[in-house]
């Protein structure tokens, strides 16, 4: 297929990669040009704006940081919607808000587009090793064409139903993931406080009821001291507001989920570590502030 892609960060890159391994051919367009590199050295070509991405693609698809940037990207005079085919694809795999996935979906079906929101969850692992977990919502019908692409790119892949169900999946998974941040930074604090020896901590938690998939991937990074990002903080603390904002519309409490947004704000917002991967949690421990 002929896919757009717009957003060459630390996801982006890696699936990028595995749908040019995978066949297809990819126009990509990054606000930074230096950042595609990679993708365009494995062979991915170069748009001048979402607008010729969208121009040159029967699907484009888009992972950038913040929901307004997703609208920006394609309400802007040179945004998709203003080169998109008619009867192409649309497709935001940015944790972004449901409310803008719904009207982007009744916007692109004014244009005669069909529309998915599609945000996924693994990593960078599991970005570049085709391993994603991929949550749709949208046109049923765009969901079944492009089935085949997902599964390149991830090794689950759910149809939730109507525009906005894919991110509302997407705020579950990262209100569980909340909890298993600072319960592995937590952790690692007190087994440190305990002197256990941390690497058999890991070992032993992994093969019994605490195992998850955030301690086995970022605990290790943590002993390193290896706070790259696998996942920026600074987009963490984003989708914890997200949630957030959702589940007051519900009229839903989640007091842990707002303990873990208070405590990325204060790694985020307070020390400015939002470049850090969200592992970097422990540095508030480690390096208390006076």
């Amino acid at each position: 297929m002929q896919i757009g892609f717009i957003g060459t960060g630390v996801m982006g890159t890696g699936i990028i990669k595995n749908l040019l391994k995978a066949g297809h051919s990819v126009t990509v367009y990054n606000r930074t040009k230096a950042h595609a590199q990679p993708v365009l050295d494995a062979g991915a070509t170069w748009a001048d704006s979402p607008k010729a991405v969208a121009a040159a693609s029967q699907v484009t698809m888009t992972m950038v940081g913040y929901p307004q940037d997703v609208e920006d990207v394609y309400t802007g005079e040179n945004g998709i919607f203003a080169g998109a085919r008619p009867a192409s694809l649309v497709v935001d795999m940015t944790t972004s808000t449901p409310t803008l996935a719904v009207k982007l979906t009744k916007m692109a079906h004014e244009q005669h587009l069909l529309a998915l929101d599609a945000p996924v969850s693994g990593g960078d692992v599991g970005a570049q090793n085709a391993t994603l977990t991929v949550m749709v919502g949208g046109d049923k019908s765009a969901y079944d064409r492009l089935l085949p692409v997902f599964q390149q790119i991830g090794q689950r892949v759910n149809y939730f139903g109507l525009a906005g169900k894919g991110q509302h999946t997407k705020m579950a998974n990262q209100i569980m993931i909340a909890g298993t941040m600072t319960g592995l930074t937590e952790m690692l604090v007190y087994a440190k406080a305990a002197d256990l020896d941390l690497p058999e901590v890991l070992a032993t938690l992994s093969s019994g009821g605490a195992d998850n998939w955030s301690m086995e991937n970022y605990v290790p990074r943590i002993l390193k001291g290896d706070y790259t990002p696998g996942f920026f903080a600074k987009h963490f603390l984003k989708d914890l507001r997200i949630a957030l904002q959702e589940a007051d519309r519900m009229h839903l409490d989640l007091p842990a989920t707002r303990q873990a947004k208070q405590l990325y704000e204060a790694m985020v917002d307070d020390r400015g570590l939002g470049n850090d991967g969200t592992q970097g949690l422990i540095k508030l421990y480690e390096q208390p502030q006076d």
